[in-house]
């Protein structure tokens, strides 16, 4: 561990106001409140007692509370699992169901996962330090904290306020890539939309088929997947609301809390205020503004190939932060005609995005040991 940039108690001071940012952007900008507010107050918490000269753990404590959530919580998976159950229950995949070949954009938009490996190889870190930071650009909490527990747990909490801190601000990123990649004339162009009728056996099998094709792909990411097609199952099937509407509302509210709040709570000045983990931001950044500009890219070469067919918009959709970036890429899409509804295509881009990221996630667990020992970059045990 690099000595801390500042000196303590003075870096402590800068990591508090830190927090406040994150509760004022959530409260005053309504950034991801849900997210930033725990986030934010875990970062004052955990560097207050340090200000008095205890323990310099603070709330993190493995005897404490907070200590004690973030090691049965995080390190053993049991949280990021919980929480896909809930994103699971809360999404609709009709949009995908209706148009399958939207997937197409989500996998463009995993590019920045690679982008962001490279980098990290680049500059020093190791495969699997490489491997954690790289899957930032999934733009997933969940994933990134779940394969960065596995991989890299010395950059478990950088990576994670990293991913949701980024999350938070899609809008501020996705707008002006958007803007800065596409014309005026691709953003004008709609997209017909035609809903078509599909049984409610489809939505019943969907989930159970994904966790199928993609556990025998990418066995390693099973629980990811598995949690989030159990989630949405359990919707779907319509003969469990109990359990649907609690894990959509009490299970994944929860679970956000508490999982957001020892996120936070990893913001200590000392081991946070380091050289690494400023890297692994630049690093971030990197990663999820290559997977928005990738997908964008991407869907305008399926514009031309389409002769016009495609609003390049709905390609910077096809990441994992649901619903954010598609209500973003439809109001950009508004912003310039206020009668284009590029809604439908854009959720089904976003939720195609959403299980991009967990098969993208599951696809490094699963294969990036053997890739690494066949590059002879790690020894074969």
């Amino acid at each position: 561990m690099s000595e801390p940039l500042l000196p303590l108690p003075f870096g402590n001071i800068v990591m508090i106001i830190v927090g406040c940012l994150f509760v004022y952007l959530a409260i005053k900008k309504k950034y991801e409140p849900l997210l930033l507010i725990p986030i934010g107050f875990g970062a004052i918490l955990v560097n207050i007692p340090v200000l008095m000269n205890t323990d310099s753990l603070g709330i993190m404590d493995p005897q404490g509370v907070f200590g004690y959530i973030y090691a049965k919580g995080v390190l053993t998976d049991i949280f990021p699992c919980l929480l896909f159950i809930g994103i699971g229950a809360m999404m609709d995949f009709g949009a995908l169901i209706e148009r399958p070949w939207f997937l197409i954009f989500a996998a463009a938009g995993q590019l920045g996962i690679f982008i962001a490996l490279l980098s990290a190889l680049a500059v020093g870190f190791n495969p699997y330090q490489a491997a954690s930071i790289g899957i930032i650009g999934a733009m997933d909490g969940p994933t990134a904290i779940f394969i960065t527990s596995k991989f890299a747990p010395d950059l478990l909490g950088p990576v994670a306020v990293c991913a949701y801190s980024y999350m938070a601000l899609v809008p501020l990123l996705q707008i002006p890539i958007s803007k800065a990649l596409t014309t005026r004339k691709e953003r004008l162009i709609k997209m017909e939309y035609k809903p078509q009728a599909y049984s409610k056996a489809i939505r019943i099998i969907f989930p159970i088929a994904v966790t199928i094709v993609t556990g025998l792909f990418a066995p390693m990411g099973i629980p990811l997947m598995g949690s989030l097609m159990l989630g949405n199952l359990l919707k779907e099937s319509g003969v469990v609301r109990r359990l649907a509407k609690s894990a959509e509302n009490e299970i994944a509210n929860v679970t956000t809390l508490l999982l957001a709040v020892v996120i936070g709570g990893t913001m200590n000045a000392e081991t946070f205020l380091v050289f690494d983990t400023l890297v692994v931001f630049g690093l971030g950044l990197v990663a999820f503004v290559s997977a928005i500009a990738c997908g964008v890219l991407f869907a305008k070469l399926v514009c031309f190939v389409t002769k016009g067919k495609v609003n390049p918009l709905i390609g910077a959709c096809g990441i994992s932060a649901f619903p954010m970036a598609a209500r973003t890429a439809h109001r950009v899409g508004r912003e310039e005609d206020s009668s284009n509804w590029l809604l439908p295509h854009a959720m089904a881009t976003n939720v195609g995005g959403q299980i991009g990221s967990v098969v993208a996630g599951g696809v490094v667990l699963t294969y990036a040991t053997i890739v690494l020992e066949m590059l002879g970059l790690i020894p074969i045990p």
